[in-house]
């Protein structure tokens, strides 16, 4: 989060995801004795409270969004990985040089290893949690396609009125929109760790041009309007 000169003025300012949907609001800040914001304190809507790391967040313009765990994660792991090889690969271009010692450059080699398998090991899990939220995000989108065809089927029967099919109608799409972008967000990031995992330079990959699968598009009907 960036640092404003009295972050106490965003109690009770509602807070986004990157995709639109209202988290809660700011209830308060847990803040060092130097002055220094650790932590966001949300109030969820529910009544219940949770404090989250103060990096987590961004203003964008009058919005506080709040991120992704595993987007942050996954950021970290696409950095870590590759500078860890690279030093490795220097370490090798040293074994020929009389001035190092083998000894040594075999024990600094030993401990990029070590911390390469451990940020292999911590991708491979964080792979995990991707796949549990891009299954929800999958049956969140299969159950809103559900709703909107039940909805017309509601609609054509005449047990729905006008103003209620296109308040569900609204509610609906949007919902559609966010799930498909959140998503096309992991699948973006579940390649990034794959081909990191798999020994590939990672590349960024737009989530435009992630394409979703026909099913799980939103569907727009239009619907002449009842006379």
């Amino acid at each position: 989060m960036s640092k404003p000169s009295n972050p106490f003025l965003f109690i009770g300012k509602p807070v986004m995801d990157e995709y639109g949907r209202q988290i809660g609001q700011i209830a308060s800040f847990l803040v060092s004795p130097n002055g220094r914001v650790n932590a966001v304190l949300l109030e969820h809507g529910d009544g219940e409270f949770f404090s989250y790391p103060s990096e987590q967040f961004r203003i964008d313009g009058d919005n506080i969004v709040i991120l992704q765990q595993v987007k942050l994660k996954v950021k970290a792991l696409c950095d870590e990985i590759p500078l860890i090889w690279r030093k490795d690969q220097v370490l090798s271009g040293l074994s020929g040089k009389k001035d190092v010692p083998s000894e040594l450059l075999s024990f600094v080699h030993k401990n990029f290893e070590g911390a390469l398998d451990q940020l292999k090991a911590d991708a491979q899990a964080t792979i995990d949690k991707i796949d549990k939220q891009t299954a929800r995000c999958t049956q969140e989108i299969r159950d809103l396609n559900s709703a909107l065809i039940n909805l017309e089927i509601e609609r054509e029967i005449g047990r729905i009125d006008a103003d209620s099919y296109q308040t569900a109608m609204k509610i609906i799409q949007q919902g559609l929109k966010q799930a498909n972008a959140e998503k096309s967000d992991l699948e973006t990031m579940r390649n990034q760790l794959s081909n990191i995992i798999l020994g590939e330079k990672p590349t960024t990959v737009s989530p435009k041009e992630v394409k979703e699968e026909a099913p799980q598009q939103p569907v727009v009907v239009h619907v002449k309007p009842r006379t």
